[in-house]
């Protein structure tokens, strides 16, 4: 199993928090008169969860093949974004503060990072590594404590990706103990990529489900478009909304059951300004365009205050978003119900 990454969403039934919802009927075998598509569909482990994807296509071989070629993608661009790897480049650049000749994936995403990092005012940001570490130092082994205020301030002193420079093809960092994570940000990139092999290889229509970070291109079998159920994180088995994707992406971060302590103060998901992890909110829920972006601002709107944060999305073209707060109120985007499964 590749560990790449913090499995954060857990959409499907890993964790119950979100199920994806989508066309039952199988559609093969078929005569050679038939005009109807075939559906393939295939679940593998990678990135540390689990990677779905269904395609529709008039020829099952060449689905097949075009499968294995996305699958083929998302193995490649795990390897280059592991951070728990200590021969990837991203460990390279958190070990010596400098990547050379940095591969243009890695500098493609780190640059989008730091797009969403002053789109979302510091709320985004992939440098917190630093305090995650100093979490896991803190909550593990024999010696548990919790951080102290000095600990965490002085944590403080080495996030925001303003301090992350791109020259070239080189990256590297302006204080030395920084590091990075691209938890909130690499797996959605990583959808989109293998989503666009789907794509140049004649596959219009197809859905790809990494662990919650959702790609849906064209329609299903059925010509209908794709549906994704959001279930309620705090009551089980209780759904909010089942909503509606066609050539969009959608994303949940949420901080669930990834607790660093007992008493569920202190998870995966950290405030960059505070160095504490946001307890208001239970999950965020955002539509965009691409997985990469939806994934990022999902995370942010974690962070942020409901209100604000869904005020932030409506200033947002073509983004919408649901969140909900630990006592279970809900807030969405004006265009939220537009998407919404009538």
């Amino acid at each position: 199993m590749n560990n790449s990454f913090i499995d954060r969403r857990l959409f499907i039934k890993i964790s119950g928090l979100m199920a994806l919802r989508i066309s039952s009927e199988v559609i093969f075998p078929h005569t050679s008169e038939s005009a109807e598509p075939y559906k393939v569909s295939r679940t593998v482990l990678a990135m540390g969860t689990t990677v779905s994807m269904t395609l529709i296509s008039a020829s099952m071989e060449k689905a097949e093949e075009a499968m294995g070629l996305a699958y083929e993608e998302i193995n490649r661009l795990s390897g280059l974004m592991n951070r728990f790897d200590d021969g990837s480049p991203i460990s390279q650049l958190n070990r010596d503060g400098i990547l050379k000749y940095a591969h243009p994936d890695i500098i493609e995403v780190i640059s989008h990072a730091i797009k969403y990092y002053r789109l979302t005012g510091g709320a985004f940001d992939i440098t917190i590594k630093p305090v995650i570490d100093l979490f896991k130092v803190k909550f593990s082994g024999v010696k548990y404590e919790y951080p102290s205020k000095k600990e965490i301030n002085e944590t403080l002193d080495l996030l925001g990706s303003d301090k992350i420079e791109i020259k070239g093809r080189d990256i590297s960092f302006t204080k030395s103990g920084m590091g990075i994570s691209l938890d909130g940000i690499a797996k959605g990139y990583i959808v989109d990529c293998a989503s666009k092999i789907l794509l140049s290889q004649g596959i219009k229509n197809h859905l790809i489900n990494a662990g919650g970070d959702i790609k849906a291109m064209g329609a299903r079998a059925d010509g209908k478009l794709w549906t994704v159920a959001i279930q309620d994180p705090i009551k089980e088995n209780n759904c909010l909304d089942v909503i509606q994707l066609s050539d969009a992406a959608v994303a949940t971060s949420g901080n669930y059951e990834n607790y660093f302590d007992g008493a569920k103060m202190f998870h995966h998901i950290v405030n960059p300004k505070t160095g504490l992890s946001p307890i208001q909110n239970a999950s965020a829920t955002v539509m965009a365009p691409t997985a990469m972006e939806a994934d990022a601002l999902a995370t942010s709107l974690l962070v942020m205050d409901p209100v604000d944060g869904v005020r932030f999305i409506d200033s947002l073209p073509e983004r919408e978003a649901l969140v909900i707060s630990r006592t279970n109120k809900i807030k969405r985007s004006s265009g939220w119900k537009s998407i919404i499964e009538m």
